[in-house]
C-alpha cells in the first residue's frame, strides 16, 4: 500500500490483519512495527498509541523502540527511501560523489525528505555488499555495483513514480563471489545427510549400551547414548564458534542442554553488522539447507523444540527464499513434528528480521531484539545458555558455526578436528573486499598466512589489512605472515585491503563514526566516549589537532575498556590506535605544533555573519593570542 502525505497519522486499515498475524504477542513487536512500516513508510504516534493497547504494553516501550532502530520511524521518509552503504569500501569507491549526483538529479537534500514526499536520499552502515559495491537499499532492497549510469536509471524510476516491483530485475542482481572452497563450501551433503547420521550416531551408541547392560539416564552418567553422542562429537571436534569470540561450541551446547527446565530454544544469529563482513549473506543464499541442519542438529543436541534465524534488516531480500527453503524442509520432513520419524524429535524454525541496529550482533541484545525491545545488551551472569529468549535456555550461535555443526554431525569430530591447527580446528570463511582484484568469499584451513590469502585475492602493494572489522586489528607489511587462527588473528570473517594509495587516518576516521552511530546509548562511557573520539578525530582532520588530542585518544580508550557495559564500546578505539602504532605518520602530518587547541572555532563560526554583513576586516575577527 503506498501512503499519501495526508492519511499518514491514520491507523492502516491492514493494521488488525497484522497484529493477528503475530498473535498479539508483546514480543513480536519489533516485526508488528517492520510490517507497518513497510506498509505506510513511517509509524505514527496514532498508530503506536493503537499498537501499544493492543499488544498491552506502555506506549513509551512502543516509541523508544521506534525510536531505537535505523528502519523504524515515526516522520514520513516519502515512497522512496534511498541509503548509500557508506562503509569505508564504498568510500574508496566514490559513494560520497554518486549520493550528491543523485541529490541534485532528484533535487533533494541528504538526509531530508523532498518537498513533494517523494524520496529521501541519506546514508546508512554497511549493508553486507562490500564485494559489490558502491551499494545502495531502495526501500529495503540492496542494489549492488552502482555506476553513474545505473544511478541515472534510479533516478528515472523514482522521477516517473514507478512502482518497486516493477523495477527490472537486473538491478537487484546479488553476485555470491565464491573464490575459494573447502570442506564447508563443498560440502556435498544432501539435505537430511548430517540428521540421519546424527540419529544413526545416537541409535548405535544406545544399542551398545545396552548390550553392555549399561544404564544411562538424561546424559548424566554412563557413556553419551542419542543426542547425547551428537554433543559428544561437537565437543570432540574442538568446534569455537564463529562469530570471533571463539568460545567452544560444545561447552555452550552442553550448559543449555544441562539448565534446568524443559523448554530450550537455538537462535541463528545472522545480523552480521561488521563492515565488511558479507559471509553470511553468501551462506544464507546459496547453502541455507546446511545453516538449517545444523540448527537441528542443535536442537537434538540440546533438547530445543523451537528455533530463531534473526535476519538482519540489510537482508531483507533473502527472507522469501529462506522461507521456501524452510518450507520445503518442513514438506521433506525435516522440520515439525517427528523429524525423520524419530519421535519426540520435534523442532521448528521461524525468522525474524532485525531492523537495521550493528549492536544487536551481540548474543544478548540480539535476543532482547528477539523479544520486541530496544537491543540494549544485557547484564551478564546470567547468560543466555540458562537464561536467554524468555528466560528460558537458549544456544546462539552465528551463521558459518552452525553450518560446520552439520559437517561434525555426519563426518564425526575427529575428522574435523584433524583441519586447521592444535587450537584452531576446521576452516574459516574470509570476506575479502578492498583493494584487490577478486573480491569475494575464500575459504581457507585455519593456520593460513595472510600472506596467502593476498595473494589469491589479487592484491598488489598492499599497506594494510583490517582483520575482522573495525573491532578487530588492522596490521601492516611486516606482519603478513601472520596466520589466521584463534591463537594468532581471530576473526568473525572480514578481511579487508588497503594499498598504498590510501590514507590509514580516513579509514580509522570512518570507523570511528561508525562505531559513534551505532552506540545503542545505553551506558554513558559508550555513549559519550565514541561521541568524543568522533570529535577528535574530526577536529584532527580539519587541522586543528595537537599531539595532546592523540594522548587523550589512549586514555579515553583505557576509560572504555574498563567501564563501557558491551563490547562496542570495548573495541571502538581499536583502529585508532592500530593506525595510530602502524601509520603514526599519517596523523601527524595533520597536526598543529600546539599543546592544545580547542575544538570549537569562534572565530570560524562567526564567518556567516561576517558574510551577511558584507564584511571581513580585521576589527570583524576575533584577535588571537600569538
Amino acid at each position: 500500500m503506498t501512503e499519501t502525505r495526508g492519511d499518514s497519522a491514520a491507523p492502516p486499515p491492514e493494521l488488525a490483519d497484522i497484529l493477528a498475524r503475530h498473535g498479539g504477542k508483546p514480543h513480536r513487536l519489533l516485526q508488528v512495527l517492520l510490517e507497518i512500516q513497510a506498509s505506510r513508510q513511517r509509524i505514527s504516534p496514532q498508530v503506536a498509541a493503537e499498537v501499544a493497547e493492543s499488544l498491552g504494553v506502555p506506549v513509551a516501550r512502543v516509541r523508544g523502540v521506534i525510536g531505537f532502530y535505523a528502519f523504524l520511524a515515526e516522520k514520513p521518509w516519502g515512497r522512496y527511501r534511498v541509503l548509500f552503504s557508506d562503509n569505508i569500501t564504498d568510500r574508496m569507491l566514490g559513494n560520497m560523489e554518486l549520493l550528491t549526483a543523485l541529490c541534485e538529479k532528484l533535487w533533494v537534500e541528504k538526509g531530508r525528505m523532498s518537498e513533494d514526499g517523494l524520496v529521501s536520499v541519506d546514508t546508512t552502515s554497511c549493508t553486507g555488499l562490500c564485494d559489490q559495491g558502491p551499494a545502495i537499499l531502495v526501500n529495503g532492497r540492496a542494489i549492488a555495483n552502482i555506476t553513474p549510469q545505473r544511478l541515472e536509471r534510479i533516478a528515472e524510476l523514482i522521477l516517473a513514480q514507478t512502482p518497486l516491483e516493477d523495477w527490472p530485475d537486473e538491478l537487484f542482481t546479488i553476485e555470491d563471489h565464491i573464490r575459494r572452497k573447502d570442506i564447508l563450501l563443498e560440502h556435498g551433503l544432501q539435505p537430511g545427510d548430517a540428521l540421519r547420521a546424527a540419529l544413526a550416531r545416537g541409535a548405535e551408541s544406545q544399542a551398545e549400551q545396552a548390550a553392555n547392560a549399561r544404564s544411562w539416564r538424561e546424559g548424566h552418567g554412563g557413556g553419551p547414548t542419542g543426542p547425547a553422542a551428537t554433543l559428544e562429537e561437537i565437543k570432540r571436534a574442538n568446534l569455537r564458534g564463529r562469530g570471533g569470540a571463539g568460545f567452544t561450541t560444545g561447552l555452550k551446547w552442553e550448559a543449555c542442554r544441562n539448565a534446568p527446565g524443559k523448554i530450550r530454544y537455538v537462535v541463528c544469529n545472522a545480523d552480521e553488522g561488521e563492515p565488511g563482513t558479507f559471509k553470511d549473506r553468501v551462506l544464507l543464499r546459496a547453502y541455507a539447507d546446511l545453516v538449517f541442519e545444523g540448527m537441528t542438529v542443535c536442537a537434538y543436541a540440546i533438547g530445543a523444540s523451537h528455533g530463531f534465524l534473526y535476519l538482519r534488516g540489510e537482508y531483507r531480500f533473502l527472507l522469501e527464499p529462506l522461507n521456501e527453503v524452510l518450507a520445503r524442509r518442513r514438506a521433506a520432513k525435516l522440520l515439525g513434528p517427528s523429524i525423520l520419524g524419530e519421535a519426540g524429535f520435534d523442532f521448528d524454525i521461524e525468522i525474524h528480521l532485525g531492523a537495521g541496529a550493528y549492536v544487536c550482533g551481540e548474543e544478548s541484545a540480539l535476543i532482547e531484539s528477539l523479544e520486541g525491545k530496544r537491543g540494549v545488551p544485557r547484564n551478564r551472569p546470567p547468560y543466555p545458555v540458562t537464561h536467554g529468549y524468555l528466560q528460558k535456555p537458549t544456544t546462539v550461535n552465528n551463521v558459518e558455526t552452525f553450518c560446520a555443526a552439520a559437517l561434525i554431525a555426519k563426518h564425526g569430530g575427529d575428522w574435523y578436528r584433524a583441519i586447521g591447527t592444535a587450537k584452531s580446528a576446521g576452516t574459516k570463511l574470509l570476506s575479502v573486499a578492498g583493494d584487490c582484484a577478486r573480491p569475494g568469499i575464500y575459504e581457507y584451513p585455519f593456520g593460513t598466512s595472510v600472506r596467502q590469502v593476498l595473494e589469491d585475492c589479487g592484491a598488489a602493494n598492499t599497506l594494510a589489512v583490517q582483520i575482522s572489522g573495525p573491532s578487530g586489528v588492522c596490521i601492516d607489511g611486516s606482519e603478513f605472515d601472520r596466520r589466521i587462527a584463534f591463537e594468532d588473528l581471530p576473526t568473525a570473517g572480514a578481511f579487508t585491503v588497503f594499498d598504498s594509495r590510501r590514507d590509514m587516518f580516513e579509514v580509522a576516521r570512518n570507523y570511528t563514526h561508525f562505531f559513534a552511530h551505532e552506540s545503542c546509548g545505553f551506558c554513558t562511557p559508550c555513549r559519550v566516549g565514541t561521541a568524543m573520539l568522533k570529535a577528535t578525530m574530526d577536529k584532527i582532520a580539519n587541522g586543528h589537532g595537537t599531539p595532546y588530542d592523540l594522548a587523550e585518544i589512549e586514555k579515553l580508550d583505557k576509560v572504555l575498556h574498563l567501564s563501557a557495559h558491551c563490547g562496542l564500546g570495548h573495541t571502538a578505539c581499536n583502529p585508532t590506535l592500530d593506525t595510530l602504532k602502524r601509520f603514526r605518520p599519517m596523523y601527524e602530518r595533520r597536526l598543529k605544533s600546539l599543546d592544545f587547541e580547542p575544538a570549537f572555532d569562534l572565530d570560524g563560526a562567526l564567518a556567516r555573519a561576517r558574510q551577511m554583513t558584507g564584511r571581513d576586516d580585521a576589527g570583524a575577527h576575533l584577535e588571537m593570542e600569538p
